[in-house]
């Protein structure tokens, strides 16, 4: 007999067998869209999709609704590390994404700047209502504005391609496989298709907030469609068993699906602490569930950048290979 597993509230319970999720279920503890998961799964899916449990005693779900709310594009990578992500718009379909992403667009294709993230929910209700979604990405680091890139030709395909900010890899996620959720860097959002929401996960536990490497708050991605995110080297996946435990050092943290558990843990004596080079804290991922992890934190890039960078004028013709090293200073001064 398998062993299930619920998510309820955001936390993972169980396992449990057959029979405890149907009382579940009969009691109104459970509904047919709660979340489930059993070994041979990729991702959690709603009771009423779980074909054993279906097949047993759930009664038949209603007809599901397979109309998608987000654009269906197509799209192609380019380069290796520097790379790009070109999207191929048909006659009324549209793109978003963040301000200075851009990289070329073809004729028929025009730019629109629109308070928050252009999907449906952030443009209904009235001014206030719009400032509120818009001001969730504000609180995130980004803009309150994206740009929408739609294709107002009657007929054909139009292109854009929008470039990543440094060098690394361009991560396509279609958020239909992965429940309509996935939690990433506040930084890592490059463009979607429309229709794709951009808001806030707040951390709920303040050790996580405060030592997690991402802060606070981190960027939720929900609905549908195609999203592609950036993250800095090379990108890693693992797919995390239930109760499967990784630990990665808190800025390699690129992005995770909803039902991975996030905390932060102290790396242990003081001594490895000051002295181990990894910081004090690291990130702990409890699955089950997918993540992503970067090789090269832009903030670990750009230390090692200010570290390189000569601090006075001087200091500048004494390269790395010098024989001296940072000795030969002593003679400029």
């Amino acid at each position: 007999m398998k062993n299930w597993y619920v998510a309820v509230d955001g936390k993972q319970q169980g396992p449990y067998n057959h029979d405890q999720i149907s009382q579940g279920l009969a009691s109104g503890h459970y509904t047919q869209a709660t979340l489930v998961w059993t070994e041979g799964y990729q991702n959690w899916v709603p009771i009423s999709q779980a074909p054993e449990l279906h097949q047993q005693s759930v009664p038949q779900p209603p007809p599901a609704n397979t109309g998608k709310t987000a654009h269906e594009i197509d799209y192609e990578i380019h380069g290796n590390e520097m790379q790009f992500v070109e999207i191929e718009l048909d006659p009324q379909e549209s793109a978003i994404a963040e301000a200075g992403a851009m990289m070329f667009m073809t004729d028929g294709i025009e730019m629109e700047t629109v308070f928050g993230d252009g999907s449906p929910e952030s443009q209904q209700g009235d001014f206030f209502g719009k400032m509120l979604g818009a001001g969730k990405r504000l609180i995130t680091g980004e803009s309150l504005f994206i740009t929408v890139f739609t294709h107002r030709g009657t007929s054909g395909k139009a292109r854009v391609g929008f470039a990543s900010p440094y060098p690394g890899k361009i991560i396509p996620l279609d958020l239909s496989h992965y429940n309509g959720h996935i939690v990433c860097q506040k930084d890592a959002f490059l463009c979607a298709a429309k229709g794709v929401s951009i808001g806030v996960a707040f951390q709920k536990k303040i050790g996580t907030a405060l030592f997690g490497g991402e802060g606070f708050i981190m960027q939720k991605l929900e609905g549908d469609g195609l999203s592609f995110i950036h993250a800095g080297g090379t990108i890693v996946e693992r797919e995390l068993a239930a109760g499967e435990t990784l630990r990665v050092d808190t800025g390699c943290l690129v992005a995770l699906t909803g039902s991975v558990n996030y905390d932060i843990e102290f790396v242990g004596g003081i001594k490895s602490a000051i002295f181990g080079g990894e910081g004090f804290f690291f990130a702990t991922l409890r699955g089950p569930g997918h993540v992503w992890l970067q090789s090269l934190p832009f903030s670990r890039l750009a230390g090692k950048i200010h570290d390189s960078t000569p601090q006075n004028v001087g200091s500048s013709s004494v390269g790395e290979g010098s024989v001296l090293g940072d000795l030969g200073n002593l003679f400029q001064r």
